[in-house]
């Protein structure tokens, strides 16, 4: 499937006569067909391996894929920073400046792009619309298992077929000994990947999004970065504190049990989120009128590489739980995009040894997997404190830590 991009060089300007408004029903026909430019990923495949990839060019995108993964996003690198910032992964901008290189791989495709223009099958294209197109797009290079890489041998380079497939044709770059190079077609899956470097063109979906790792390079008073760093949420609500005990839920580890998506596709995004009535103290129904829930919302990506293994999350999920909270809401979902909808849940809280159940409203996407949903009680969740839960295809570590 073709990734249609747009780039409109010149726009139609709508002349108002009077009160009258005039509507156009038909603004293609304001386009040039040659402002219009359509990119695959297969071509951006096929350009990347048509390229003299040298150890430089290879050392940017290791550079760029290696700062993703430390920001907590997966192993990779945007066309938009490729393009604007070598070097740089996603959320450099934030926190550093990219590294310089000599010869940055932008530079090889834009001089591959004007020497041999035959880009597309069909017709010649302008190389600087072709490279605008990538630079507004969503095409990253996504390098699973990038960790394994010996620093020397070159990638096989393929894409995301975007079908749910879980092998796909790749360009087996090879050096013979007298410096030239071949490009070798070859099927390629998740196995090859884990033995030799391969670098996917596919999509990104959760640069928009601000991970654990960031949250904590963001707030230098929360410690050096890293993921025995716990992250706390502001608490909104303040009410009068009494005699009652006062706790917080820690969510300690996640793991992931299953991949959600074809490997092409990267990694999975999971959204932590609980909905709770923080700091609750209310002593009549009219009290309760004084309190709202708050939503806490995190993101967490879990490589391919990480499937099974613990990985630290350690945020605050509860701030301020006390006595009279007996549930809170909770729900993890793999993010698929799609339209906002919303899960209605409640969590329960006591006044006067009456139970009452706070409404709350927590976000989600049409598309997403529900992995897990439902009410968390006190009770379980100080029985089971630092013991591992079973939640669908993910298992947790929670801590109730009291003060």
């Amino acid at each position: 499937m073709k990734f249609k991009i747009m780039i409109v060089a010149s726009m139609a300007v709508m002349s108002v006569a009077g009160s009258c408004e005039i509507l156009d029903n038909d603004p293609d026909k304001h386009v040039k067909e040659e402002d219009l430019v359509y990119v695959s990923l297969n071509e951006v495949a096929s350009v990347l391996s048509n390229i003299q990839l040298g150890v430089e060019q290879l050392n940017e995108v290791y550079d760029a894929v290696s700062s993703s993964s430390d920001n907590g996003y997966d192993e990779e690198y945007t066309m938009r920073d490729l393009f604007t910032s070598p070097g740089a992964g996603v959320g450099d901008a934030k926190v550093k400046s990219s590294v310089t290189y000599d010869r940055p791989l932008k530079d090889l495709i834009a001089e591959y792009l004007r020497t041999a223009p035959q880009v597309k099958s069909e017709d010649t294209v302008n190389p600087d619309l072709f490279m605008k197109s990538l630079t507004d797009s969503d095409i990253q290079i996504y390098w699973p298992y990038s960790e394994n890489w010996d620093g020397e041998q070159l990638p096989v380079i393929t894409f995301d077929p975007e079908d749910g497939a879980e092998a796909n044709i790749g360009y087996r770059l090879i050096m013979d000994d007298d410096g030239s190079r071949q490009v070798e077609e070859i099927i390629v899956d998740e196995e090859l990947a884990a033995e030799q470097p391969v670098w996917v063109i596919n999509r990104n979906s959760d640069a928009g999004y601000t991970t654990l790792e960031m949250l904590r390079k963001e707030n230098p008073e929360w410690g050096d970065g890293g993921g025995n760093v716990v992250v706390r949420p502001r608490v909104q609500n303040a009410g009068t504190k009494g005699n009652s005990t006062c706790r917080s839920l820690l969510l300690k580890q996640f793991t992931m049990k299953r991949n959600y998506d074809s490997w092409f596709a990267g990694g999975s995004e999971f959204f932590v989120k609980t909905g709770a009535v923080e700091d609750f103290y209310a002593t009549t129904e009219a009290e309760m009128r004084l309190y709202s829930p708050t939503i806490t919302d995190f993101l967490v990506v879990v490589k391919r590489d990480q499937l099974g293994q613990p990985v630290p999350f350690n945020a605050i999920l509860v701030s301020e739980w006390t006595d009279q909270v007996d549930q809170c809401a909770f729900m993890i979902t793999e993010d698929d995009g799609g339209t906002i909808t919303q899960w209605i849940c409640s969590a329960l809280v006591r006044v006067q040894s009456k139970s009452y159940g706070i409404e709350i409203s927590i976000p989600c996407n049409s598309r997403d997997d529900i992995v897990w949903r439902g009410q968390l009680s006190r009770k379980w969740l100080e029985a089971n404190s630092n013991l591992t839960g079973h939640f669908g295809d993910v298992d947790l570590v929670f801590e109730v830590i009291e003060y």
